[in-house]
């Protein structure tokens, strides 16, 4: 009797032991994340002890939320946060320094380059990459045709493009030759046209982030390439004023090419089969490619008691399992070491995106939403204004003074 008691109370004890170590992990996320995050935070839970809940954040409301909830002490766990905002957070003192653990990944050396520089700070590394992004180049197949072209042949240069273009444009009606968001959209245009210049050896900050370098030979002949096609009646007129709500404009098949972001491949295949379309790197002015690296960082809050059962969630969406099912829902590998391995089976011209990994770039500043994101920023005015106005070489001067000006203010 007594030792079915001592054997009962141990098993009624491991029982209690096994239930109080389960642990749920807060983490918030931005509206418009996708599925493929939620899909894997779901076959997590459907598979070990601890739980990982997320809660949505208005894109818009994240950053500004997460720092309040730190001040007042209600922070997540965890966080899926903007890559470009990671460098900010990390200054600040208030994410937890990641790297001996990160380092120490046997595929760390092969996670998105982009996402670790972002998420280092004073050479230490505070973000690992969750969701990948690269910007694209995209043309209606089509189109191609009817106009003469041949839709196989992806464009290599941008004479190439501009003369598809024109030709596109010669069908007539409402079908033009190429699209971009140039009414301020900060966010559209570093991420589909600063690519003209970083393909090119050239940038619109220093390596350090501590100075403006906008006014340069390969950023004149990218406003120019816009400027001539726009003169030439290639571009919708519409374009000049959408901030972003018309950036997926290829999609209803009167635009005949655009650069767009990966995910925009899966938009397409999944709610537009109609639109027979092909994708490649983006040129740069001289015709070597480059990207915008955009996605996510995961990063820590500074302080939580449960690092330990969160880096187990991490290396769980790290693990062929995890990026498998992220890739099957839209979003591109993390890990290139095993990116052939997770693709195998969709769609071929996700391999683009990836491959985008490799030449892409991401501005490396604390002021990223003052520079760039803003609506009324130097940059997002820049675009807008060397493009369409009588004065790019006002443009450009005034951008140049802001830009510097707003980074000697948060220095």
């Amino acid at each position: 009797m007594f030792t079915k008691l001592m054997a009962a109370t141990a098993l009624i004890s491991a029982s209690m032991i096994s239930v109080a170590s389960a642990e749920t992990i807060s983490m918030w996320v931005r509206s418009g994340i996708g599925d493929s995050f939620k899909e894997v935070v779901k076959a997590y839970n459907a598979a070990h002890e601890n739980k990982v809940e997320l809660t949505e954040v208005p894109f818009a409301e994240l950053v500004q939320k997460y720092a309040t909830a730190i001040a007042g002490g209600q922070a997540p766990d965890a966080l899926s946060l903007d890559l470009i905002y990671t460098p900010a957070f990390a200054a600040a003192g208030q994410l937890e320094d990641l790297t001996d653990w990160a380092k120490a990944l046997p595929y760390f050396n092969s996670l998105s380059p982009s996402h670790v520089k972002l998420g280092t700070y004073e050479d230490k590394i505070y973000g690992l990459p969750l969701t990948v992004e690269t910007s694209i180049f995209a043309w209606n197949k089509d189109l191609y045709k009817k106009a003469g072209l041949d839709p196989e042949k992806a464009p290599a240069t941008w004479e190439e493009i501009t003369a598809n273009a024109e030709k596109i444009r010669g069908l007539g009606g409402d079908t033009y030759g190429f699209y971009f968001s140039g009414g301020g959209c900060g966010g559209c245009m570093i991420f589909t046209f600063t690519p003209l210049t970083w393909g090119a050896g050239a940038d619109i900050l220093s390596a350090d982030g501590k100075t403006a370098t906008l006014d340069t030979p390969q950023m004149r002949k990218a406003v120019d390439i816009y400027r001539n096609m726009i003169a030439k009646d290639l571009v919708p007129a519409g374009a000049a004023s959408d901030n972003g709500v018309n950036f997926l404009s290829f999609t209803n098949g009167k635009i005949g090419q655009q650069s767009l972001g990966a995910f925009a491949i899966g938009t397409l295949v999944t709610q537009h089969p109609e639109i027979d379309f092909g994708v490649t790197l983006i040129p740069g002015v001289d015709g070597k490619p480059s990207s915008f690296a955009g996605g996510d960082n995961f990063v820590v809050t500074k302080g939580t008691p449960k690092l330990a059962d969160v880096k187990e969630f991490l290396e769980y969406t790290y693990s062929p399992e995890g990026q498998k099912i992220m890739a099957k829902y839209g979003s591109l590998p993390t890990r290139g070491d095993i990116a052939n391995e997770v693709l195998e089976g969709l769609d071929p011209r996700l391999k683009v995106g990836l491959d985008a990994i490799a030449v892409a770039k991401t501005p490396y500043t604390l002021q990223f939403n003052d520079l760039i994101n803003s609506a009324n920023g130097p940059w997002a005015t820049f675009t807008n204004a060397a493009i369409y106005g009588d004065d790019a070489d006002g443009a450009f001067a005034d951008a140049q003074a802001e830009m510097q000006s707003i980074i000697d203010a948060g220095q």
